[in-house]
């Protein structure tokens, strides 16, 4: 018989690539992650993993039990699910992770709600950038993310995750309220080719879209100053410093004094966010009425 916990373990280190990661994301201790695995492979009568200098890998019998594995925790969720509906016990806390504007414009609104509606829910968020709160919900540290598209980011048909569209909004272009091209009712991107850029560092999510969106337009950015906050990037546009996309959301509440803020036309930048919960989680009664108050709370935003 195989042992689910084991099995969450064999997922962890898919994921993460080696033991250490896993066991970090576990709380639990590299040797006791090792133990667990080997128990498994004695379980199943399979070698699960090839160890390596550079971490881990499944074997192909690892791969066919990380399938079912997907599987086999989805239905868990399931389960715990329905019993809680069973019990009737909509009260307890819920976590969840999102980036800071996620927070801003839609999280903040649903605790609102449901303050109103749903009392005995109690909401704890994590800060989280786009690209890390489904690492936390997948290891358990939090129940939803509020998540945004990026290259590399798990499909709307991976097995690990259920997912709810919230909103797309786009990236306007922000200008030193001199420049040339200010003037204009729509920028295209393509007019910007020989500005120097401001904007997120690599590995944050929007960077990777403004890049994206600058390829579309047929050249690369000349990215001179770099910062993973926007208000930052605005007031280094105001200070004639270069030239920036931010997602339209972000520039509520932002001092504009000193910019022109202009929508892009053509090829432009495009943020989709959406929530995620562990597969097979969506149905728990806690989880469901934040999940509709983070829908209410993007469904006001700006969309295209």
């Amino acid at each position: 018989m195989i042992e689910p916990r084991r099995l969450r373990i064999l997922r962890a280190v898919a994921d993460h690539r080696t033991v250490t990661a896993a066991a970090a994301a576990l709380y639990l201790t590299p040797s006791a992650v090792s133990q667990q695995l080997s128990a498994l492979e004695q379980e199943t009568g399979h070698a699960l993993l090839i160890r390596g200098g550079k971490g881990v890998r499944l074997t192909p019998a690892g791969e066919i039990l990380l399938t079912h594995t997907h599987a086999v925790l989805a239905q868990l969720e399931r389960a715990e699910a329905e019993l809680a509906a069973y019990a009737d016990g909509a009260a307890g806390a819920v976590t969840v992770a999102a980036f800071a504007t996620g927070i801003a414009e839609i999280v903040a609104p649903a605790l609102r709600a449901l303050a109103v509606h749903h009392p005995a829910v109690a909401v704890r968020v994590r800060d989280a950038e786009g690209d890390q709160s489904l690492p936390l919900v997948l290891d358990g540290e939090a129940d939803i993310a509020v998540a945004v598209e990026y290259r590399g980011a798990p499909g709307a048909d991976d097995p690990r995750l259920s997912r709810v569209p919230l909103h797309a909004e786009p990236f306007d272009a922000v200008l030193p309220d001199d420049h040339p091209l200010g003037a204009r009712d729509t920028i295209e991107l393509a007019a910007l080719a020989d500005s120097d850029w401001i904007g997120p560092y690599p590995g944050n999510p929007c960077h990777d879209m403004v890049i994206r969106a600058c390829e579309r337009a047929g050249f690369t950015p000349r990215l001179v100053h770099s910062s993973d906050d926007f208000r930052a990037n605005v007031a280094l546009a105001a200070a004639g410093a270069g030239v920036a996309l931010v997602p339209r959301s972000a520039l509520r509440g932002t001092d504009l004094k000193g910019t022109a803020v202009r929508p892009v036309s053509g090829p432009a930048a495009t943020r989709r966010v959406f929530a995620a919960v562990r597969r097979g989680a969506e149905a728990h009664p806690l989880l469901r009425p934040v999940l509709g108050a983070l829908s209410a709370a993007a469904a006001g935003l700006d969309r295209i």
